[in-house]
């Protein structure tokens, strides 16, 4: 047996050798040499650039601007640098055949074609007009303003922001940047139709309380100013003011963790401080940045040593809060900092308010996201003790099944699962004591009741500081039981069924650990009483004291 192994090896070894072969043979191995270096370099991530200029317009209506040119222009020169931005490719759309809606969608899918990897670096830059106009539907929508737009046929003529977006997050690149120098106030690099600005005059502040625009996975998108403020061009600077800073840092500046590299979120913060302070805060660029994680958008510069570690933050819901690192201001969020590593305590305050105060071992090369000391400070389970009210909506149920009765419940709410805003609501309820059916006018029909509830709900979550309100779908199973001790009838009934509807909550978290709470449930039900089905409604609405753990 042992010599037919060696046998067969011998046979396979002299087939698989090369030098075995001769001229005309099939089968074998055959030896290939591979150059390494360029089979790496076929396969490393490209870095891709579309940068839109619009400064002329066909329509009178728009008035041309100075810069838009230059600022497209300007960026490339950086982003082509090899010292700088070492991009692969760079495509500048200036020309008026270049920037009408046609052409811009036209680059934009041909670009889809080029960034064809999850890994590869894509910047989409526009400086333009931006516009407000109401599509077909009479929806308030925002429009870049192309060379071809006509004044008077906005949403026909003009790219619609939400078409611009939907092109975007379809390039198959993870790392992708979408830079807008343009802004829909009605001033400065914007322009209303008059109609609208009349319209808008009687609106509320509260239609420019959101950023420019959203972001998906893990997409970024900046923009020259916050929704409702004016970007500007300054004489002095001969650009858009944002732009000027955005290449002022890509030239090392804004590398504030002192990598080698600047990030696109290093470059928007330093853009965003400058152009703070040049424009005396009147002009506060946004960032809307999801799963920004190590961010992963090198514009200039290679990292090439550990970097500081990072502090950050570009979530809504801290906009406004200012961080504190060893009681030293650091810098108002969104945005980020650099700190030395090591033993620090971090603090996040509004005015006199502190949301945190954590200490925290930060090592070099590491970032930090502010969210997760939010986490960690903020216990997101919560078990309620809670007493209130059960009834049934109508009169006739009241009536004949149970009068409105007290209860008592526990509630145990989990937050952040199974996705971030929403929750996990549990509810235990029940009641017990006596009451009466009011059959006819003066007689009354004394009984003895129990009831028990369980519920399962996943409402939404919204957050404002202290206070956090939710609302969901919930689904609850009801036992109700009565016990009668009359001359006429002696013994038990019982109901039971499992019913859908609805729940909504406040809560006040009063501080780390204890909070107000209340929750009120609509449910609907079908239950059977004297051999007759009828659906039926019933609320509970119950207020208490709970603990987060």
């Amino acid at each position: 047996m042992r010599c037919l192994v060696f046998m067969l090896l011998g046979v396979l070894a002299a087939c698989a050798s090369p030098g075995s072969l001769e001229k005309g043979d099939k089968g074998g191995l055959v030896s290939v040499k591979v150059d390494e270096t360029a089979l790496s370099e076929a396969y490393a991530p490209r870095r891709l650039a579309l940068l839109v200029g619009v400064s002329q317009f066909q329509d009178a209506q728009w008035r041309d601007l100075r810069y838009s040119s230059k600022d497209a222009e300007d960026l490339a020169a950086a982003l082509r640098d090899p010292a700088r931005g070492h991009f692969d490719q760079v495509r500048v759309l200036t020309r008026p055949e270049e920037t009408t809606r046609a052409a811009i969608l036209g680059a934009l899918r041909q670009l889809k074609q080029e960034a064809s990897r999850p890994d590869d670096v894509v910047v989409v830059y526009f400086s333009a007009h931006g516009t407000l106009a109401r599509d077909s539907k009479g929806e308030l929508k925002r429009y870049l303003v192309t060379a071809d737009a006509a004044y008077r046929a906005i949403p026909q003529t003009a790219l619609s922001m939400d078409v611009l977006k939907a092109e975007f997050d379809q390039l198959p690149s993870r790392r992708r940047l979408m830079v807008l120098a343009t802004c829909h106030s009605g001033s400065g690099k914007s322009l209303l139709p008059r109609e609208l600005e009349a319209e808008l005059a009687g609106i509320k502040a509260g239609f420019y309380a959101r950023p420019i625009e959203e972001s998906s996975r893990a997409s970024m998108v900046f923009a020259a100013c916050d929704w409702g403020e004016t970007a500007r061009e300054d004489e002095g600077l001969k650009n858009d003011i944002y732009t000027h800073f955005l290449i002022d840092g890509l030239n090392g500046a804004a590398d504030r963790n002192i990598d080698g590299a600047v990030t696109a979120t290093e470059a928007h913060d330093y853009a965003r401080r400058r152009t703070y302070a040049f424009t005396e805060g009147r002009q506060r660029p946004s960032a809307e940045i999801l799963e920004v994680g190590a961010d992963p958008v090198v514009l200039s510069g290679r990292i090439d040593r550990t970097g500081r570690p990072e502090l950050f933050s570009y979530n809504p819901r801290l906009d406004g809060f200012t961080l504190k690192v060893d009681g030293e201001t650091r810098t108002e969020l969104p945005g980020g900092a650099a700190v030395t590593p090591g033993r620090r305590t971090v603090e996040l305050t509004k005015g006199d308010d502190i949301l945190i105060r954590e200490v925290v071992d930060i090592s070099a090369g590491e970032r930090l996201p502010l969210e997760r000391l939010l986490t960690q400070a903020f216990p997101h389970r919560s078990l309620a003790l809670m007493g209130g009210m059960f009834s049934f909506v109508d009169a006739r149920s009241r009536n004949e099944l149970l009068p409105a009765a007290p209860e008592l419940a526990v509630v145990l709410r989990l937050e952040e699962r199974p996705l971030p805003d929403l929750s996990l609501l549990f509810d235990v309820s029940g009641s017990r004591g006596h009451r009466s059916l009011q059959l006819t006018p003066g007689n009354s029909v004394p009984f003895i009741y129990t009831s028990l509830s369980l519920g399962a709900a996943v409402p939404y979550t919204w957050r404002w500081q202290r206070l956090s309100l939710y609302a969901g779908p919930r689904v609850a199973a009801l036992l109700l039981q009565r016990s009668f001790q009359t001359e006429a009838f002696t013994g038990a009934q019982q109901y039971f069924t499992v019913s859908p509807g609805v729940v909504g909550g406040v809560v006040w978290r009063l501080n780390e650990r204890l909070e107000l709470t209340s929750q009120l449930q609509m449910m609907v039900t079908y239950v059977v009483v004297d051999g007759r089905g009828q659906a039926v409604g019933f609320t509970g609405g119950w207020a208490g004291m709970g603990y987060r753990f």
